[in-house]
């Protein structure tokens, strides 16, 4: 049996802000066009089947395991990777002790800033639930989750959530 042909083609999409054309196997995946054509390491493999969260990225502003979006699907759309956020908006990783080995970081860091830059769904959710898609092996996620509700409340003071922070 004969493997299938695989066939390049040019995309455009917007990445971390710049306008950029690449040109992709049509079966590639948006994780292997973000590290290996564009050089932005950042984004890690973790299981690679979409269950651990390492390689989630933001796609037109939504979280997505970048190992399962087919790198054709992002033509003409934007894609925000870890290498996008600021260090300064790191503080509350780092002062909640929510980092330890770094796997699941760049997938959780994104997931945060998701979360930070949409805090009305903490009135319907909790961040818990918010962050489901980020496993994380190390830290037991209560620093994660402690140190998310300190950046969102110091940002957000008025910001009322349904009463489940954890």
């Amino acid at each position: 049996m004969r493997a299938p042909e695989t066939h390049s083609t040019e995309i455009h999409l917007v990445v971390n802000g710049e306008s950029t054309r690449v040109s992709v196997d049509t079966d590639e995946r948006l994780l292997d066009t973000l590290r290996l054509r564009l050089g932005l390491t950042g984004t890690k493999e973790g299981c690679g089947e979409g269950e651990c969260g390492a390689c989630t990225v933001l796609l037109d502003g939504l979280p997505v395991n970048a190992c399962l979006v087919p790198a054709v699907q992002a033509a003409g759309r934007s894609v925000e990777t870890i290498e996008s956020i600021a260090p300064d908006r790191l503080g509350h990783m780092l002062e909640s002790g929510a980092t330890q080995c770094g796997a699941c970081t760049p997938g959780v860091v994104i997931s945060s800033h998701w979360v930070r830059e949409n805090p009305h769904l903490l009135r319907t959710h909790s961040i818990r639930e918010l962050m489901a898609g980020n496993l994380c092996r190390c830290t037991g996620y209560d620093g994660i989750v402690e140190g998310l509700a300190a950046a969102i409340d110091a940002e957000n003071p008025d910001t009322h959530d349904n009463g489940e922070r954890a």
